[in-house]
């Protein structure tokens, strides 16, 4: 017979053993939750920007060219200021004019002398041909993308509103055309009471709306 002794310490060695695996249970993470909690680098890649259907491509926008199991000539680029991209293979073409459809074709089409059947896709990461500023007395001052008509009463609720200093019977919109600047009076509570809703402008680009 076992004495009483061995029979105890057998016990104590069941529960330690009992306890350990519990913890380790609780403390085990399959890969996927592992990784869930894992601090994971974000991703910086700038996302397209939404852009309405029949877009027009300018000068000074950003647009992404990818070429499908073709990384090397793939690109990111700017549209210059003379309305063309460089890319590889075929070098230089003008965008400037057409919508990013009419981009992808035009490069496919080029790039049959070069590739097997390639697979286009043009998408607008930025828009900055067509942009109005706002300074002065609102909640956010800056630059903002026309990619729809856009009117100086709604640049100026995309712009946060105004700040209580703001003198809004004195708005102003700056214009430039064919090198004279024009000065187009905008007084919100006469637009906004539909007394001269003609001042309420659809925006050009490179228009400045000043709120003193």
């Amino acid at each position: 017979m076992f004495s009483w002794k061995i029979i105890l310490t057998a016990l104590v060695c069941c529960l330690f053993g009992s306890l350990v695996a519990q913890t380790q249970t609780a403390n085990f993470k399959t890969p996927d939750s592992a990784a869930s909690d894992s601090t994971r680098p974000a991703d910086t890649a700038k996302p397209a920007e939404v852009v309405p259907a029949g877009y027009i491509v300018g000068d000074s926008d950003i647009i992404r060219v990818n070429v499908w199991k073709e990384p090397e000539v793939s690109q990111t680029v700017v549209v210059r200021t003379d309305g063309s991209i460089s890319l590889p293979l075929i070098n230089e073409v003008k965008v400037s004019g057409m919508t990013p459809l009419q981009i992808q074709d035009m490069v496919a089409e080029k790039l049959k002398g070069f590739l097997n059947n390639p697979q286009v896709t043009v998408t607008v990461i930025e828009i900055r041909s067509k942009r109005a500023f706002i300074t002065g007395e609102v909640a956010r001052p800056g630059t903002y993308s026309l990619n729809a008509q856009t009117t100086v009463l709604q640049l100026i609720a995309q712009a946060g509103g105004f700040t209580p200093f703001a003198k809004k019977d004195s708005i102003v919109v700056l214009r430039t055309e064919d090198g004279r600047q024009s000065r187009l009076k905008f007084k919100y509570k006469e637009v906004v009471q539909g007394k001269k809703s003609e001042q309420n402008i659809a925006l050009h680009p490179g228009d400045t709306v000043v709120v003193p």
